[in-house]
């Protein structure tokens, strides 16, 4: 057997409905068939099968292992007789329009692509397979997608680009291409097949059609389902689950109530509300809500459904659609799933005694953006904690407004049309809580752009003339303008809507000419272009060059790489999300220090592996005048911890400094640390927080301790570091300084420290010229004093040096007292990634320059704080662009609207005021946060009305001012990106 089955894979692309007879067979394990191969089994199971038949009822008394003999016993037998009489399959002739046929059961589906040859159809591929125990509980019309789905990925490379006749037993199908409003696996389907071109055929009787001229024997789909039934393999029990198919015929007349429910957390009360709709017209009949403490969000649904069965009461019997967006309460009244908790439980039977008086009812499943209406009513509710029986014209409106349930039960069209043609299926699923207005509709779309684009050319004079010469109308025309446009005709066209394009010239490469013509785009209009290429989420802040090349690709007008340059060079964005400046400015020269400790530089290296001794910081300080160099490991780096290391290491071996620098760093900058310098009596000196290079002797010390600790650690988790961190100090400390030349070891002691080895080897003894003490003390100072006048000169001249090298290589720039700079902060506070944040802050005005290094900005009046002196290359200009001429118009008028305001009135920067209707003076603040329920992120925002001082919370949908919420957020952005910088001076 199992020879023959490998034996059919290479003709299972012959055989129509091959995986549907073979399932069974592959279904059987390894003991069955070795049962099978003993010839008195075999004989008892063909007798056992004869005296049956078709009829597999009688078999009950029978032992399952007889029950799957039998199907295994006929499908050999079926595969057998379809082996012999396999039908002769054409070569695919891409000249000839394919037909598929779709079949699907309750169990397997099969497909097969068919020809016309001389007014005979002949197959060209098959293909089926058995459903998986998922897939068992698709509807009908769900199975035959699967089935054309399977079809036109096996023959995807016969079948790509050419139409495609589809013969289907189920119109349903062809709706699924018409629906707005997909759902689920249906919409995920739909968008597959969208590139396809298909023509869905309705056939009442199997494919008595086609299946008339064809010579081949393929079986009729009627009497498929009855063979199949012999054979068909113990599946799961199928759960009959209905799909969200349109259930309602164009004018039928007939009731639909929505309800829904919603209740607060932890039995906090809860809020149910039912909407009755009479159709056709789809008014509303009643509609309520109440409120009820105690309630969960289940038992609110299904109060709601309870309501709805209140209204319904003294109305006329007839056909009943009810539409609930709680999957579990419609799945538990239909039946489909268990309820297992006693309240539900109960709920689950009064529901079903009430509707035994509505006989002919159907419930349906819907997501809770088509049951707008009903939702909105038990919010309401559940707000105010009280229920409402509408009454007002007004709130029925608002109710029809919100009505999303046409779309997804009544059909687009009428169910009696056998065959509808598709072209490029498109489709969409949309999450919007109202329905898609028909303005947003592609055609109504293009047709209003085309529209304002022409009004738009025909407003500007150049355009508008050119046109007319174009078009021959030449007699409004003057003799400059006639030989003007004389000169640049040729490069354009009008095309038929009366739009001007573009058309480069012949002269050019040939990849310009190759392009597609570019629409003219008028000055009005041109800002608008420029948002879509650069500051949309479809431009990307793509620079200068490259929002050029996109624009130039499809539009036109002139100057368009001045007005892209200007544009992306005022854009806050861009300009705040660039690396940093390329302006370097001049050093004034760093600090000297006179004498040794006068001024102790102090940093530190954080974020080490945690020792063995619990330690994860390495404290460092530098002697600025000599280089001596003091190391502390600790645990950690608050302020307290700070000061104690700084006494137990520094204070007692050299007492009090006169100025202690370092950066910004919180232990660092914390109150106790600075009163401890207070007690001590030593000025604190802090870079600023974008010049860390004030502290350069510090930070290179830091580099050098780590670089030389690296070299000493062995443990494979690096534990062992602070063993040698400190130790390591007396190779640094007597190692010979460059710029001062001297070892930092001698000009803090007067006198060199020998090393293990030079102490037990006569090398550098001083025993015969140090007879003398007084003498060779004398000697001792007088070297010191002399080493200390050389190193105090060697680094007035090094940092000295250092500067003029600097100033030598510097850019004189352009930053004046009055003009508006960029400043640029490199440190980003902890938990924040440094490659998503703005790095650039501002813009301020320079008050005052403080020689060529440092400008002083105004920070007074706004809500940065930091500290006002900054140095040049921390800076950039502003860039600033001259104004160009504008165009001509023969219609001045002061306000005009951007490119898309028409199509969504109600978004618009500025509208009137209703009568009823308040105006914003200013937004305060924003809060965010989460709906429980679906997770969606919605805004609320302070708002100060007009004449009013009390301010309210306003939810971002229910705002009438665009221009005063864009001004809003786009402050609340910048501030939100400085506050992740480390730059307030706390």
């Amino acid at each position: 057997m199992q020879s023959f089955l490998g034996s059919l894979i290479y003709y299972s692309k012959f055989i129509e409905d091959y995986a549907i007879y073979a399932a069974v067979l592959y279904e059987l394990p390894e003991v069955d068939f070795a049962a099978m191969s003993k010839l008195e089994t075999r004989s008892r199971i063909q007798n056992l099968a004869a005296a049956v038949g078709d009829d597999m009822e009688e078999t009950g008394k029978s032992a399952e292992a007889d029950l799957r003999w039998i199907r295994a016993q006929k499908s050999f037998s079926k595969l057998k007789e379809k082996v012999a009489s396999t039908p002769i399959l054409r070569h695919f002739r891409p000249e000839l329009q394919p037909v598929v046929v779709v079949y699907a059961n309750d169990w397997a589906i099969s497909a097969a692509l068919m020809q016309e040859h001389d007014d005979v159809f002949y197959p060209v591929m098959f293909a089926s397979c058995t459903l998986k125990s998922n897939e068992l509980n698709y509807g009908i019309v769900e199975k035959e997608m699967l089935a054309l789905l399977r079809v036109l990925d096996l023959g995807h490379n016969l079948l790509v680009g050419r139409e495609i006749k589809v013969l289907a037993r189920y119109s349903t199908l062809a709706w699924l291409f018409r629906s707005s409003g997909l759902q689920g696996r249906l919409g995920q389907w739909a968008a597959l097949l969208s590139p396809w071109t298909l023509e869905i055929v309705k056939c009442t009787k199997g494919e008595d059609e086609i299946l008339g001229a064809i010579a081949a024997t393929i079986t009729p789909r009627a009497e498929v389902d009855q063979a199949l039934i012999a054979i068909a393999p113990r599946k799961e029990p199928r759960r009959n689950i209905q799909a969200p198919i349109p259930t309602v015929y164009p004018g039928e007349s007939l009731w639909v109530v929505s309800f829904d429910g919603s209740a607060r957390v932890k039995r906090g009360g809860g809020a149910y509300s039912a909407i009755l709709w009479r159709l056709p017209e789809w008014t509303v009949a009643r509609a309520r809500s109440e409120y009820a403490d105690g309630l969960t969000v289940n038992e609110a649904e299904y109060r709601g459904l309870f309501l709805c069965m209140d209204l319904l009461e003294g109305e006329n019997q007839q056909r009943l659609v009810i539409c609930g967006d709680s999957i579990l309460v419609i799945r538990q009244v239909r039946g489909e799933i268990d309820c297992k908790a006693p309240g539900l439980t109960l709920l689950r039977q009064k529901a079903l005694d009430r509707l035994l008086a509505w006989p002919d009812h159907e419930l349906h499943h819907v997501k809770r953006d088509w049951n707008g209406s009903a939702d909105s009513l038990a919010g309401a509710a559940l707000q105010r904690q009280a229920g409402v029986e509408v009454e007002e014209d007004s709130d029925f409106e608002n109710l029809v407004t919100l009505n999303r349930l046409e779309e997804i039960l009544v059909a687009k069209e009428a169910e009696e049309y056998p065959s509808v043609k598709i072209s490029r299926v498109a489709t969409r699923t949309t999450g919007e809580s109202r329905s898609r207005p028909t303005v947003l509709q592609e055609e109504v779309v293009r047709d209003l752009r085309i529209g304002r684009i022409k009004q738009a050319q025909d407003e500007e004079v150049w355009i508008a003339g050119l046109k007319k010469y174009l078009l021959g109308a030449v007699h409004d025309l003057s003799p400059e303008d006639i030989k003007s446009y004389n000169t640049v005709g040729s490069d354009y066209e009008v095309d038929l809507d009366g739009l001007l394009f573009y058309c480069p010239p012949v002269k050019w490469t040939t990849e310009e000419r190759d392009g597609l013509m570019r629409l003219v785009v008028p000055e009005t209009l041109q800002q608008d272009v420029l948002h879509h290429y650069d500051s949309s989420l479809e431009g990307g802040h793509q620079g200068i060059g490259r929002t050029y090349q996109r624009v130039r690709d499809h539009f036109h007008w002139r100057g368009l790489y001045r007005s892209v340059q200007r544009y992306v060079g005022e854009c806050v964005d861009c300009e705040t999300g660039k690396g940093r400046s390329t302006l370097q400015g001049e050093s004034p020269g760093n600090i000297q220090a006179t004498y040794p400790f006068q001024i102790i530089a102090m940093d530190h290296t954080p974020s080490l592996p945690k020792s063995h001794k619990g330690n994860t910081e390495l404290l460092i300080w530098v002697d600025l005048f000599t280089g001596y160099v003091i190391t502390k490991a600790s645990a950690s780096r608050t302020a307290q911890t700070i000061a104690e290391s700084y006494e137990e290491c520094v204070f007692r071996r050299v007492g009090v400094s006169e100025v202690i620098r370092h950066d910004r760093e919180p232990g660092f900058m914390a109150d106790f640390f600075r009163s401890f310098n207070k007690i001590l009596g030593q000025r604190q000196r802090a870079t600023m927080a974008y010049r860390p290079q004030a502290n350069g002797t510090a930070e290179r010390m830091v580099q050098t301790t780590t670089r030389a600790l690296k070299m000493y650690v062995q443990e494979l988790d690096q534990r062992d570091w602070d063993e040698y961190a400190e130790r390591l100090t007396f190779a640094i400390n007597t190692a010979q300084d460059r710029i001062r030349g001297e070892t930092p070891f001698y000009l803090v002691h007067g006198w060199d420290a020998r090393s293990t080895l030079e102490a037990t080897l006569p090398v550098g003894r001083t025993a015969r010229r140090d007879r003398e003490p007084r003498r060779w003390r004398y000697q001792i100072q007088r070297y010191y004093q002399q080493a200390r006048s050389q190193v105090s000169e060697r680094i007035r001249e090094a940092i000295s040096d250092r500067a003029t090298r600097h100033n030598k290589e510097v850019q004189p720039h352009e930053i004046e007292i009055g003009s508006q700079v960029w400043l640029y902060l490199d440190r980003v506070k902890e938990g924040y990634a440094r490659k998503l944040v703005h790095l650039w802050h501002g813009p301020f005005r320079v008050t005052e320059k403080i020689g060529e290094h440092a400008v002083k900005i105004e920070t007074a009046g706004t809500e940065y704080q930091l500290f006002p002196v900054v140095h040049i290359s921390k800076l950039k200009l502003v860039r600033t662009f001259p104004d160009r001429p504008t165009a001509r118009l023969l219609d001045e008028r002061s306000e005009r609207v951007d490119l898309d305001e028409a199509l969504l009135p109600e978004d618009s920067w500025t509208r009137d005021l209703d009568e009823y209707e308040y105006e914003v003076e200013k937004i305060a603040d924003m809060r965010t946060g989460k709906r429980t329920r679906y997770g969606r992120i919605y805004h609320k925002f302070l708002v100060h009305w007009r004449g009013y001082e009390d301010p309210t919370w306003v939810d971002e949908a229910d705002l009438n001012c665009g221009a005063l919420l864009h001004e809003f957020l786009r402050d609340h952005t910048s501030r939100n990106r400085f506050g992740v910088m480390e730059s307030h001076e706390e």
